[in-house]
């Protein structure tokens, strides 16, 4: 059974810092391409960062660059993807998706996800 969960949202005040964990299991993620993507009410589903298989492999959105940090560890049976956010702004709210891909980097920018999670609320006050 596929299963990818998100953990580590909350609510923060501006300026702070917030580390989101997924774990995925169930498939050989050890050999996907991951990423996070973020959806804001009323607003499409969007690219925030992603990484290729072995971790040397990274991209991230324009808006977030500098800010966040994705990294991921590759266990034996699960795969755990983070993302460190720092320099928080309210316009980071949004519920956080963390995804896996059997492509590559460029594929998961491009939103080409074979798996999703269900997502962690992530809410930054001013």
């Amino acid at each position: 059974q596929v299963q990818l969960v998100e953990s580590g949202g909350g609510l923060v005040q501006a300026g702070g810092s917030l580390r989101l964990s997924c774990a995925a299991s169930g498939r050989t993620f050890s050999t996907y391409a991951m990423g996070w993507f973020r959806q804001a009410p009323g607003k499409e589903r969007e690219f925030v960062a992603a990484i290729g298989w072995s971790g040397s492999t990274t991209g991230y959105a324009d808006s977030v660059k500098g800010r966040f940090t994705i990294s991921r560890n590759n266990a034996q049976n699960t795969v755990y993807l983070y993302l460190q956010m720092n320099s928080l702004k309210p316009e980071d709210t949004a519920v956080y998706y963390c995804s896996a891909s059997r492509t590559g980097v460029h594929t998961v920018r491009l939103g080409g996800v074979d798996y999703w999670g269900q997502g962690t609320q992530v809410t930054v006050s001013s």
